[in-house]
């Protein structure tokens, strides 16, 4: 891909392939998805492996009712909609399927035939959910990656794109490198060959999930007891989260299993609302860093345990989309090697945490009224951070405070639950949870991947840019992403049931893509 051209040398690369995507009922795949059928229009086929559920039993029903009736089609669906129509109909098969199971859960020859017809697999699919139970998690973040691999290398050792994160990284500190990442416990053997031999500790875990499950006699309380183990597993090896963890070792699978093939491991950082593409502010549900404006927004929480002074590093999902279809690109072009690219902004374009909050809480105090679903008043307080020291030495104090006030109300027949009870609560769920991400301890780099998108043709860095520097971090958190919120995450309540009146009268939608299985 070392040339220049006026023509896109990226698209070339794509065009006539089949392109096996998972994860297409998630944030960012539908990014990925949405930008490929607009921008790459010579792709042969998407092939989009989707699980059933109870609401939707296949592949094609869940595309129709939960991808393809998605706001991040609007752009085309206004400006393009026969071609839309086209490629739905035409160029996209719906694979019923299952990433966690041998094969899919699909018989051996639909399988087969599925392996004959594929040219390239990006793996988006994952559980986000930084608390997830221990088995969800390693099963859909690391073990599926078995699956996965034994599709690619019956395919003809064909490219996989593996979509990580930057925070495998975990409790290591400082300059964080795009190279496999070692635990900052070094408690687990690395093989001559670059990863890490996880056999041992997959088994282990299992073990413990099993021993959890055989000693938990409350079914209801089993979940609980699952995640709490990942925990203290993740922590244990080095990781702040069962996500984290899990995510590092599907990567350790990945590398061993396609020793002698063609792996790309692209990891983002905290990813969020798109900077241009295909709307500015486009998101899909309350992110990492959102559940906290929320809470602020909300009245819910105005303090919480923070580094002001370090680099958060947040990239926008389009930039990332871009990297994948960098990765993709250069995959299919010089096949056999391992690659790791970091798509991140704080090696190139940092924002601090104070700069960050100061962005967002003068917009939502200067401008509150331009967003009727964020905020429902103007914010009366300012957003405070601590350190985490001095944030748990009060919030024990108020658990105790709070602990004596719900005594008095239950004596005096008065409900138990309060306010500042709900504040303290909102309060201590976001810091358990996001409160890692909140207190950086190091900057990603992602000079490998600027490297690939350098080398490009002008049209294919203009089309595919992966650039941080062309964030404007005051007009993109200020505006574009509050925008983006209001818009997209948070819903109109009485629209949403008007619409959902609307569709029950209508019946579905016209455009029913191809299914198998």
């Amino acid at each position: 891909m070392k040339t220049r051209t006026d023509r896109s040398i990226v698209c070339s690369q794509l065009a006539g392939k089949r392109v096996l995507i998972t994860g297409t009922t998630g944030f960012l795949a539908k990014v990925l998805l949405e930008k490929l059928i607009r921008d790459v229009p010579d792709i042969r086929q998407f092939v989009l492996l989707i699980r059933g559920n109870k609401t939707y039993r296949t592949a094609a029903e869940r595309f129709e009712r939960e991808i393809l009736s998605s706001s991040v089609f609007d752009h085309l669906r206004q400006q393009r909609p026969d071609y839309l129509q086209d490629v739905v109909r035409n160029k996209l098969l719906c694979v019923t399927g299952e990433v966690t199971e041998a094969q899919f859960g699909l018989k051996s020859s639909e399988f087969t035939q599925l392996a004959a017809n594929v040219d390239i697999v990006v793996n988006a699919a994952a559980s986000v959910n930084f608390r997830e139970e221990l088995d969800q998690a390693l099963s859909i973040n690391a073990l599926s990656l078995l699956n996965l691999t034994a599709l690619v290398n019956k395919a003809g050792k064909i490219p996989l794109i593996q979509v990580s994160t930057c925070y495998v990284n975990g409790f290591n500190k400082g300059d964080m490198y795009e190279q496999m990442v070692t635990p900052a416990s070094r408690m687990i053997p690395r093989h001559p060959a670059g990863y890490y031999e996880v056999d041992a500790l997959i088994a282990d875990l299992q073990r413990k999930i099993d021993a959890v499950k055989n000693e938990c006699a409350d079914p209801a309380a089993l979940p609980a007891a699952l995640t709490d183990l990942g925990i203290r597993e993740a922590n244990h090896y080095g990781w702040n989260d069962t996500y984290t963890f899990t995510k590092w070792i599907g990567e350790q699978i990945a590398a061993r299993e396609l020793l002698d093939g063609t792996l790309t491991i692209l990891r983002p950082s905290i990813i969020e609302s798109t900077l241009r593409e295909p709307a500015a502010g486009w998101i899909e549900g309350v992110k990492v860093g959102d559940a906290v404006i929320l809470a602020y927004a909300r009245g819910k929480t105005s303090f919480f345990p923070a580094k002001t002074d370090e680099i958060i590093d947040i990239i926008p999902a389009d930039l990332v989309a871009n990297g994948i279809i960098l990765s993709m690109a250069e995959a299919l072009a010089d096949r056999g090697s391992r690659r790791i690219y970091q798509c991140c902004s704080g090696s190139s374009n940092p924002i601090v945490l104070g700069d960050m909050i100061d962005i967002i809480q003068t917009e939502c105090k200067q401008n509150w009224q331009a967003y009727d679903r964020l905020l429902y008043n103007k914010p009366s307080k300012d957003f405070r951070t601590v350190s985490r020291a001095t944030f748990l030495g009060v919030m024990g104090m108020a658990k105790l405070a709070l602990g004596a006030i719900s005594w008095c109300r239950k004596l005096l027949g008065m409900n138990e639950a309060f306010a500042l009870q709900d504040a303290f609560t909102t309060t201590h769920t976001l810091a358990v949870v996001f409160s890692f991400y909140t207190s950086p301890s190091y900057t990603f780099h992602n000079k490998k991947l600027q490297q690939l998108e350098s080398s490009l043709g002008d049209l294919d860095r203009r089309m595919f840019s992966t650039d941080p520097r062309q964030i404007n971090w005051k007009q993109y958190l200020g505006h574009i992403h509050l925008a983006g919120l209001n818009k997209y995450a948070l819903k109109d309540k009485r629209r949403n049931k008007a619409a959902a009146h609307r569709a029950t009268a209508q019946g579905p939608a016209t455009i029913a893509p191809a299914s198998v299985r």
